[in-house]
């Protein structure tokens, strides 16, 4: 048996296992398996809590940051980045005792590099729910370039961004609703520009909430996991596109999800993902 933690950000839920040492046989057949909504404990994707000097992909960055990340989508296949991810990876650190909070932040090690992590809201001012929050500085994002999702038959253009992981943010045109969206199946999108497949980010204008410069709602389809209810990388790219088409370099950005809301503070050099990240349920696995 292998002992677990389920925990989630807003909604983007994962299973947690604990493999300090790299002891842990952990293959794209398991990692589906326990994902399964109905055969297994059902969750977006899996982190694996290992030492960085202990995981090939982690092993460059041991002498920055003690913790490795090893995400794997709910399909099997491994992940680069997750911005709630590190959030309830950060979590499960600080509460199972394996981390303390660090000035400046704690530092994570990510298939796309380290970021630092902190308690408390992504930027001042705004309130923080109960003592729920962690915020990850996932770096300044890179826009660059034009692309095209297909979705309903529709064919909508977006931004390409690069949060550490590939994304395309599609504003939703006047007429269409947001809601009504079908994401049940993958939207189209060009291979050519996105070889490992890509996060298609829908988004639609809301009400001015207090304390930020806008305020976007948000649907997601990641690759690996279908729609899920949040995606933290996600909501950094949303927001890095929204502040560029209002004309700003830097401002706080409100976006909501289905599984929530998500603050993100974007500078020239970083973007604070700030969110509720909390641990549901502890158990053991029976394979």
């Amino acid at each position: 048996m292998v002992q677990f933690t389920k925990g989630h950000g807003t909604g983007n839920d994962f299973v947690i296992l604990a493999d300090p040492d790299g002891e842990l046989p952990l293959t794209p057949a398991t990692v589906a398996a326990l994902c399964d909504r109905r055969r297994g404990i059902g969750a977006d994707g899996v982190l694996r809590v290992i030492r960085a000097a202990k995981h090939p992909d982690g092993a460059a960055y041991a002498a920055e940051a003690e913790w490795f990340m090893d995400y794997w989508n709910a399909d099997g296949s491994i992940a680069e980045m997750c911005g709630n991810g590190t959030r309830v990876f950060t979590r499960y650190l600080l509460t199972s005792g394996l981390a303390e909070p660090v000035q400046g932040g704690l530092p994570i090690a990510t298939r796309s590099g380290v970021v630092r992590a902190v308690v408390g809201p992504a930027t001042a001012g705004l309130a923080v729910v109960a003592d729920e929050e962690i915020s990850v500085d996932l770096g300044a994002p890179r826009l660059y370039g034009e692309s095209t999702a297909t979705v309903d038959g529709l064919a909508l253009a977006g931004t390409v961004v690069d949060c550490g992981n590939p994304h395309l943010v599609c504003p939703v045109p006047a007429g269409v609703e947001l809601s009504g969206l079908d994401l049940t199946r993958a939207p189209g999108f060009d291979p050519a520009v996105f070889p490992a497949g890509v996060n298609v980010e829908f988004v639609a204008p809301a009400e001015p909430v207090s304390g930020t410069d806008l305020h976007v709602l948000m649907r997601v389809y990641e690759r690996g996991s279908g729609e899920t209810l949040s995606c933290g990388s996600g909501a950094v790219a949303v927001a890095a596109t929204a502040l560029r088409a209002a004309g700003l370099r830097a401002g706080v950005v409100a976006v909501d999800v289905p599984g929530g809301r998500l603050t993100i503070s974007v500078d020239s050099e970083s973007a604070w993902l700030g969110g509720p990240a909390v641990l549901v349920a502890e158990g053991d696995t029976l394979r």
